[in-house]
């Protein structure tokens, strides 16, 4: 099997995107961990399904990662392949949201990020090898009116991922990011149909993108056919933006 006996950790995997990164890369052989917030149900009903170990972590703060990765690194014994998935949205006017909010989803999708970074890296350095992947979105890309603190934080996770491809690189690390478009999500839920419509018709591709769009574009980042990719994002949105 492509991923036979690496070592996964998956930030934010219990749901969403997340949960089939957990069972694509159990399925592909990997040992997997994976970190869960709030989803502790659905982290353990994944547990049983695949095998892969739940963490819970709070990646807003430091010390809630550190001990996070010091657990899977326990685990695991060391980490081959570090995803970094977790990620909130707000739909909301820009003089509208509260400062406490923008400084949460900052947290979370930005700062989360670079956290997760900070503490992996240290293993891989010694070990010259390993492979992170970033999840950004189209949205860091372009910017979305109503959505300014996702939007700026997931454009600063595609500066962060290109600076640490460009220190980690002589190490034999890899660091990329995915940016997925109209995906099928719990995020994207609530989204009026009209508008899903309008999204579509303005894509090459006619249709809304499903999770496992992303989770195979994940794999192939993260497999050796990928070896000479670094520092890149792999838009995954059915070319609504090129």
């Amino acid at each position: 099997m492509k991923f036979k006996n690496k070592n996964v950790l998956i930030i934010g995997g219990s749901r969403g995107i997340g949960r089939e990164a957990v069972k694509k890369f159990t399925e592909k052989g990997a040992n997997v961990v994976f970190t869960f917030l709030k989803s502790e149900i659905p982290a353990e009903e994944l547990r049983q399904e695949t095998g892969a170990v739940p963490i819970r972590c709070d990646v807003k703060f430091s010390n809630s990662v550190k001990i996070a990765v010091s657990r899977a690194i326990e685990t695991l014994g060391y980490i081959d392949i570090l995803i970094c998935n977790a990620g909130i949205s707000d739909f909301n006017l820009v003089t509208e949201i509260s400062e406490e909010r923008w400084d949460e989803i900052i947290a979370t999708d930005l700062s989360g990020v670079f956290y997760c970074c900070k503490y992996v890296l240290p293993s891989m350095i010694s070990r010259k090898s390993g492979c992170i992947l970033t999840v950004s979105s189209i949205w860091g890309q372009e910017g979305a009116s109503c959505e300014a603190a996702y939007s700026a934080a997931k454009a600063g996770v595609i500066g962060l991922t290109k600076a640490i491809a460009k220190e980690v690189g002589p190490s034999n690390i890899r660091v990329n990011s995915i940016a997925p478009g109209m995906i099928e999500t719990n995020m994207t839920s609530e989204i009026s149909e009209n508008t899903k419509k309008e999204i579509i018709e303005d894509q090459l591709v006619s249709r809304m993108g499903q999770i496992s769009d992303v989770v195979n574009a994940m794999e192939f980042l993260a497999s050796d056919e990928a070896s000479f990719i670094t520092g890149q994002v792999l838009a995954v949105n059915g070319g609504w933006y090129i």
